[in-house]
């Protein structure tokens, strides 16, 4: 919070999303792979070999990490492709119990076991026939079920639990996984026939963090969610924490984040106060490595003069010494270990030297 004496930062207008850049920011949407790859490079390449394969029946392997919209990805791929009217079938292999991931794959003919539904049930596989399967966290499936899968992506035929004939069905599987599949083969983890059978085509997405366009990512979705609530704007502070932030949870926790502090902000401005407390630390560590360089200091709220004349001495001498504490403890007059109790005190954080470039 700033005192009433200070001027609040000016908010920055949030525009009109143009081509997007993020996972599927509303459930109903399914963006276009333009949207998704935006501006950074590694994203437009993997739209380029999107384009090429979309219409044939290779199957696709998207690597990414947890939260960087492997799913988005594969349906946009769908929807481009001739398979765009049939359906797309979505199974998440982490997410289905193992005692359940057969059957809900493979379907079950009435009664073939107990418990089962009288009418049976009509699988996964079989729903995406003429359409697309994509099967998230692949690297979750059971050994003994991925045995099964490779069987069914050789024949193109499935065997319905209780049932003595098989079906035939129009496959294009797409697979996505967080996991490192060579790391798991290598531990006998996963098959290595049935890796080689789904990376027809392998597509890593970057992280959020790792992104060259991530500030059009944060821009676009501030756009696209703040749509729900109307005219929005964020504070300067707020979206420079946006930025320096790394994003762990990627895109998924950029729009989570975002819609949590649309909801509880005041009068449609976004403020840093309403992001999460790692944001604004985030925040705080960038501005203070460009006080050390620039001596622009704001006073820091309901402090007294010598409490901010002090603070302003230590980011002096510190930045005057290049971020040597031992020289900065020394010109001071002090020990390092009272420099750094002072430092501690006056919200000065080490990191932030270094973050500047200073030793």
């Amino acid at each position: 919070m700033m005192n009433a004496t200070e001027s609040a930062p000016d908010p920055v207008a949030v525009d009109a999303p143009e081509a997007s850049v993020a996972e599927s920011v509303l459930p109903s949407t399914c963006l276009t792979l333009e949207e998704l790859a935006g501006e950074d490079p590694l994203m437009l390449r993997n739209v380029r070999c999107a384009y090429r394969i979309a219409d044939t029946d290779i199957p696709v392997l998207i690597q990414g990490p947890t939260g960087s919209g492997k799913e988005a990805f594969a349906r946009a791929i769908h929807a481009i492709s001739r398979r765009a009217a049939r359906p797309f079938v979505a199974v998440n292999c982490a997410a289905i119990p193992e005692t359940l991931i057969e059957s809900e794959l493979f379907g079950y003919r009435p009664g073939a076991f107990t418990g089962a539904r009288r009418e049976g049930l009509r699988g996964r596989i079989a729903q995406s026939s003429g359409g697309t399967l994509f099967l998230d966290e692949i690297g979750d499936m059971p050994l003994a079920l991925q045995s099964r899968l490779l069987r069914v992506l050789e024949e193109h035929q499935i065997m319905p639990l209780g049932s003595d004939s098989a079906c035939a069905v129009d496959l294009h599987v797409l697979a996505a996984s967080h996991r490192d599949l060579r790391e798991m083969i290598a531990r006998g983890e996963f098959r290595e026939d049935l890796y080689y059978r789904l990376n027809g085509l392998t597509l890593e997405l970057p992280a959020l963090a790792e992104r060259t366009d991530k500030a059009r990512v944060i821009h676009w979705t501030l756009a696209a969610e703040s749509g729900l609530h109307g005219d929005t704007r964020i504070e300067r502070e707020a979206l420079e924490g946006l930025l320096a932030y790394t994003w762990p949870g990627n895109v998924r926790e950029l729009r989570n984040v975002i819609r949590t502090a649309l909801a509880i902000c005041d009068d449609g401005i976004i403020s840093l106060s309403d992001l999460p407390a790692q944001i604004a630390s985030a925040a705080r560590a960038t501005r203070e490595p460009q006080a050390l360089r620039t001596g622009h200091l704001e006073r820091p709220p309901g402090k007294d003069l010598l409490h901010t004349v002090e603070r302003a001495t230590l980011l002096r001498v510190i930045d005057v010494h290049r971020g040597n504490m031992s020289r900065a403890a020394a010109d001071l007059g002090v020990s390092r270990n009272t420099l750094y109790r002072k430092m501690k005190r006056h919200g000065i954080a080490p990191e932030a030297c270094r973050a500047a470039g200073l030793r």
